[in-house]
């Protein structure tokens, strides 16, 4: 029923006029034909639950049906979330109010809620402080999130009054990062983007770990803001592969400090690892979540968790020489997928 729902949403208007830019552009990547692309796509939807956009990115049309089965598609993703989260507490990982509060002691920093603060209690957090961090309760991709100077305002008062006009949740003090991710690039906090998935033992794995930098001069790591995603080899800490933006262009170095990606050494990744897996055990029935850890001089800390967690980055074809995605290790990890 969910593949006919799935192909149903596909078969759109506004659907095909996607399909159609993207079979374009795997035309100009394999040459292949257009008309036998439009079928092949048609076809992944039912026999891997892949859409027009997993068809592009995993490179699908240089496949065969073997190694195709093995991607975590888009609705493979939506089993695994369906199987593992509760969808009845999404809202403590997508309200920030709510997992500041939950996860208080994995933060690593001062995190304050508008909705408890008052003035004395504003007047004291921004006392030894220039720079902050004020973010809506609910919002992705760095929607919303501002980074405000002390200096831009005349008063104490009139930052205190702008920061609680109803447009933000929570103000917190400003990250200073490790100087070997401010090296790679220093307008954002970089971070760790760690994936664990908490088996029916109930014994915490983690999945893969990349490294996220912002881009372009922007002040948020996330892709969709020009970004440069990385993995990350656990065992080393070094980053293991070329860098990604959203748009997938490959990068050896960092487009803006021209930093070498491949073979960087990345600090506390083992610590990190270990935060989130600690993290993963705080609610019982979540237990597939991406965590946002960043990482200063003393260690790590979360800044937030996803509880609809990528499955795109790890399978992109400069990462799966042999063409061989993440499912067969789901599969192994949950019964009954």
């Amino acid at each position: 029923m969910n593949k006919i729902k799935y192909l149903l949403r596909v078969l759109t208007g506004v659907s095909f006029k996607k399909m159609f830019t993207v079979i374009n552009k795997v035309h100009e990547k394999s040459g292949k034909n257009k008309v036998l692309l439009f079928f092949d796509i048609l076809l992944c939807i039912p026999l891997y639950g892949a859409g027009y956009y997993d068809y592009l990115i995993f490179a699908f049309y240089d496949m065969n049906h073997k190694q195709r089965k093995t991607y975590v598609t888009r609705m493979k993703n939506k089993r695994l979330i369906t199987a593992l989260n509760n969808k009845e507490h999404s809202h403590l990982f997508e309200h920030k109010g709510e997992f500041i509060k939950l996860f208080a002691d994995f933060l690593g920093r001062e995190v304050l809620d508008i909705k408890d603060l008052s003035f004395e209690q504003f007047e004291r957090f921004i006392a030894d402080k220039d720079i902050i961090f004020a973010k809506p309760y609910i919002g992705e991709s760095g929607a919303g999130i501002e980074k405000l100077h002390k200096s831009d305002f005349k008063t104490i008062e009139d930052m205190f009054h702008y920061i609680t006009d109803g447009k933000f949740g929570l103000v917190e003090e400003f990250i200073v990062q490790h100087s070997a991710l401010s090296a790679v690039y220093p307008h954002s906090v970089n971070t760790y983007r760690i994936v664990t998935l908490v088996t029916d033992d109930g014994v915490p794995h983690c999945v893969y770990a990349t490294a996220k930098f912002g881009g372009g001069g922007k002040f948020v790591d996330n892709l969709d803001n020009g970004g440069v995603c990385c993995p990350i080899d656990r065992e080393t800490g070094k980053i293991e592969g070329c860098g990604h933006t959203s748009r997938l262009v490959p990068f050896d170095a960092h487009p803006d400090t021209k930093v070498k990606l491949y073979g960087y050494q990345l600090p506390f990744v083992k610590e990190a690892v270990q935060l989130a897996l600690k993290a993963a055990l705080m609610v019982d029935d979540m237990r597939y979540i991406g965590w946002d850890v960043y990482v200063n001089e003393r260690g790590p800390g979360i800044v937030e968790g996803n509880d609809y967690p990528g499955y795109d980055f790890w399978q992109l074809p400069e990462h799966t020489p042999d063409k061989t995605g993440l499912w067969p290790y789901y599969k192994r990890m949950v019964k009954n997928l």
